[in-house]
């Protein structure tokens, strides 16, 4: 038997993503079979500052990326892509919640093992519909944004579990309803499915985020509202946009004075 914390650590260090993915669903089976242990005693975590990635897609500032419609093949193409990263980027930030923060109750893990065998899957679909368009991983450039919270939230828990599932990845419960009408109504049905499931998946995945913040606010005996709003505050003003699917969101855990606080920042 190995650790955990070993197999997270080999997954964050795959660095293409057949590799990646391969050891995400191989980890995956083995914890859900009990064959990686939770040890009390290991070592500190060690600094990651960047996780393995291949040579491309390469990463520039959000800024750079071209904005591109999706009337053509090629702009579809590249809007895939960027769901793609993103996808990719989730893998990692799923294994590094297991490496990272050690001493939690066994369902801790057992959650963020579950988001990344998810996010591996999610993976796949996104790539195979870019094969049919023409494309693959790596054809369009990339931001590194995900990524950079998680360096930010690193040294706290609590931080990490408001700021990175329940902002940067609940975007994506934010924006993914309109992009299936749009979608819908060009007629890309294949595109819609692979959406739909990524949707029904993340709004659980954002629930685990809201589960273990609320588990960390309890311990710290801090009042999560206005935690998170102190959070959305020192972190992520400049990553807040409306609107919010408060339907999904509520869905997702967040309380009535998290979504007001949402709005506010973002206004």
């Amino acid at each position: 038997m190995t650790s955990l914390f070993d197999a997270a650590r080999a997954c964050l260090d795959a660095a293409t993503p057949e590799a990646k993915i391969a050891a995400t669903f191989a980890a995956a089976e083995a914890f859900s079979r009990g064959e990686l242990t939770i040890p009390d005693d290991a070592p500190e975590p060690e600094a990651i500052r960047m996780p393995g990635r291949p040579e491309r897609p390469l990463l520039v500032h959000p800024r750079d990326l071209p904005r591109r419609g999706f009337g053509s093949n090629e702009g579809r193409a590249a809007f895939i892509h960027a769901i793609a990263h993103i996808e990719f980027n989730a893998i990692d930030l799923a294994w590094d919640a297991a490496y990272r923060f050690r001493g939690m109750p066994h369902d801790f893990y057992a959650d963020w093992v579950g988001v990344a065998n998810d996010e591996a899957r999610h993976f796949n679909l996104l790539r195979a519909r870019l094969h049919d368009l023409g494309h693959d991983y790596g054809d369009f450039d990339a931001h590194n944004g995900l990524w950079e919270m998680a360096e930010k939230t690193a040294h706290d828990g609590l931080a990490r579990m408001a700021l990175v599932p329940r902002v940067l990845e609940a975007r994506g419960l934010d924006v993914t309803p309109g992009m299936i009408v749009k979608l819908r109504a060009m007629g890309d049905e294949a595109t819609v499915a692979i959406l739909e499931v990524i949707l029904r998946e993340e709004v659980a995945h954002v629930a685990a985020g809201s589960r273990w913040f609320r588990w960390y606010c309890e311990r710290a005996g801090v009042d999560p509202a206005p935690r998170f709003r102190e959070l959305l505050g020192e972190y992520a003003r400049a990553v807040l946009y409306g609107p919010f699917n408060h339907e999904a969101r509520s869905a997702a855990g967040f309380g009535p004075e998290e979504l007001d606080a949402l709005e506010k920042l973002a206004g």
